[in-house]
């Protein structure tokens, strides 16, 4: 059994960030400072949704709440492949779940295209992002008190795809203006 609290979380974000950006340096030869800096807005992008999915929303006993890594428990997973169980399910806190859930996800759909230049077209970035949101609710499979969602997959899809309309909207009034 592993107790996993937010320091860990980040610190090993942040070591898959500076290795995989010490290998594209090494095998580019190229360091630039302004688009490390473009980038880092990917990396709290990464950040802040593993802290939002993974640890407790509320407070426990004044701190930010942990996960809990057991093998012996991860089987049988816990998930929900039914979609928009929410429009039926309706529980405490339904609300902020699905806003929470779209509102998370549209900065991925802003800062990706914008940081990723192979992202140059709406359907691109909404893969990517959806793509990223399937890989978070394969994740929530090793932690028995984590359900993965296939309405969570839904709505920060939704998410992506507000937030590349509003990022290619942007783009397109922009290059006009020119």
């Amino acid at each position: 059994m592993l107790v996993i609290n937010i320091y860990m979380i980040v610190g090993f974000i942040t070591l898959c960030w500076i290795i995989t950006r010490l290998v594209v340096f090494l095998l580019t030869k190229k360091l630039n400072i302004l688009r490390e800096l473009q980038l880092i807005l990917v990396y709290i992008c990464i950040v802040v949704i593993s802290r939002m999915v993974l640890l407790p929303l509320h407070l426990v006993n004044g701190h930010l709440g942990t996960i809990v890594f057991d093998a012996s428990r991860i089987l049988p997973f816990w998930m929900n492949l039914k979609p928009f169980t929410f429009v039926n399910d309706f529980y405490d806190g339904w609300k902020t779940n699905v806003i929470g859930n779209i509102a998370m996800f549209i900065p991925v759909g802003i800062v990706w295209p914008f940081c990723f230049k192979k992202l140059n077209t709406i359907g691109k970035s909404i893969l990517a992002g959806g793509g990223f949101s399937l890989s978070i609710e394969i994740f929530q499979l090793l932690f028995f008190d984590h359900c993965s969602d296939v309405d969570d997959l839904i709505l920060n899809t939704t998410g992506v795809v507000i937030g590349s309309l509003i990022y290619f909207g942007i783009k397109k009034a922009a290059d006009k203006k020119k």
